[in-house]
């Protein structure tokens, strides 16, 4: 997935520097997530019934894509093994709630 989250972002950094002058900076990329973000909480409502669509379904899964290929591009353009984090992570809390048991 980060390869593929990788080539997207080149891709997209061509179209910016294209149509802006410039690729997008991590902020700015920051901000896109942020928007993703939104988008996936009124996905969220509509699952709970507050905000109906027909397209829920198919738009949760996009949008939850979305939202996964943003954190792909923010830890490759900081350098952090995501994989390897995420595993650190899942045993910490895993140790966590092991004791709490």
């Amino acid at each position: 997935m980060q390869e593929r989250a990788r080539a997207i972002r080149a891709q997209y950094a061509e179209v910016e520097a294209s149509t802006y002058g410039r690729s997008w900076t991590t902020e700015e990329i920051m901000l896109g997530f942020l928007g993703d973000v939104g988008d996936l909480a009124k996905l969220v409502q509509g699952k709970a019934g507050v905000r109906p669509r027909e397209d829920l379904d198919e738009a949760l899964a996009h949008e939850l894509a979305d939202c996964l290929w943003s954190v792909l591009t923010l830890a490759d353009s900081y350098d952090v093994d995501l994989q390897g984090a995420f595993t650190s992570t899942m045993d910490e809390l895993e140790g966590i709630l092991s004791e709490d048991a």
